[in-house]
């Protein structure tokens, strides 16, 4: 039985898990910093590097304690290298380093990408619904929005990205305007049911070159102007204010200080990019013979997403991560981990943060 402890803190989520042989999940604990960005309407990467360092020790520790182990017990000591914000992917791995020559268990580097994609193959590898190959994996969340085959291995190869705003940002993004604060994703997510999401029509570019890119920006611009036509200060200002009363609002109480106009915005808003994702994603597996479908990432966890993937004509079967490991967490990098283990792919002291760091 290998035990590797997993840390994640390639953005403003620190986070420790311990995981058994790539499934079984020990411990996963995960420290936001939601309430920190909030007030800035976006991460700021100084306040994530210092709140990391606050939080990457108790963490840690937690997270050993839940498992009912602690260093002396552990397989190996995994860690996202990239990509992501330098600064807190610094802390991340000089942290793990420091556990690594501390107990002598050796280093993995994960790629976060990967990490998401593994969040769901370890749950196959756990007695789930079986992953078959070659896979076609939809990364979506407020970094990324890439396509990628997977082959036994698994190997890697990307076959689309965002141009620009990744889906989560745009979500993000649009959010922010129209006055639900900071992460705007799962509030859109959570009213858009309310309105009805073919009354304002949306249009988006066709792509040159790459017909498996993604771009979003000139829908949030369309939103934009959309705003501005239709005088919306002052409930955008009302539902500030209920933010700044309240950082975490119910349903009801948005829906309180949201016009049903509003609410239309953002259903349809909500089913462009969706049939957007779903769209390319369809394209892909059929392009490259996919008998599955990975679709992983913070915007993962959006009902609207995996409701209409239940109800899409998709080519192959399509797979989620249980919600909880959609989003940023420490588990699913030591999920990924194990398949390096195994192989005997380690690193030593010299492993850098690379913020760009690709997959393939």
């Amino acid at each position: 039985m290998a035990k590797i402890l997993g840390i994640e803190s390639s953005c403003d989520e620190t986070a420790a898990a311990v995981v058994e042989d790539g499934t079984r999940i020990l411990s996963s604990v995960i420290a936001s910093q939601l309430d920190t960005h909030g007030k800035y309407g976006g991460v700021v990467p100084e306040l994530a590097s210092r709140e990391h360092l606050r939080a990457i020790v108790p963490v840690v520790r937690e997270a050993l304690e839940r498992a009912g182990t602690d260093l002396g017990g552990l397989a190996a000591v995994a860690v996202t290298a990239g990509p992501g914000l330098v600064g807190s992917l610094l802390v991340g791995i000089t942290y793990a380093k420091a556990l690594s020559f501390a107990r002598g268990v050796p280093l993995i580097a994960v790629n976060h990408i990967e990490g998401h994609i593994h969040a769901v193959i370890s749950q196959a590898r756990g007695g789930g619904r079986p992953v078959e190959y070659p896979a076609l994996a939809l990364v979506v969340s407020g970094g990324h929005t890439h396509l990628f085959e997977i082959r036994e291995g698994p190997l890697y190869r990307l076959l689309g990205k965002t141009r620009d705003d990744a889906a989560g940002e745009a979500f993000d993004k649009v959010g922010k305007l129209v006055g639900f604060g900071y992460p705007g994703g799962p509030v859109i997510d959570a009213l858009a049911p309310h309105g009805n999401p073919h009354a304002v029509k949306f249009t988006l570019a066709k792509m040159k070159g790459n017909a498996l890119d993604f771009s979003f920006s000139g829908l949030k611009t369309a939103v934009l102007r959309w705003v501005e036509q239709h005088g919306m200060s002052a409930e955008i200002e009302a539902r500030r204010a209920l933010l700044r009363g309240n950082p975490h609002p119910t349903v009801d109480e948005w829906l309180a200080v949201t016009p049903r106009a509003t609410l239309d915005l953002v259903a349809g808003f909500q089913r462009t990019v969706i049939e957007e994702l779903l769209r390319h994603a369809a394209v892909a597996a059929e392009g490259i013979g996919a008998r599955s479908l990975i679709v992983s990432g913070g915007v993962a966890s959006n009902a609207g997403l995996r409701a209409a993937a239940e109800e899409a004509h998709l080519p192959c079967p399509v797979h989620f991560p249980a919600p909880k490991l959609s989003t940023d967490n420490a588990a699913m990098i030591a999920a990924a981990a194990f398949v390096k283990y195994e192989r005997g792919e380690f690193s030593d002291l010299t492993l850098a943060a690379s913020a760009s760091l690709t997959l393939a």
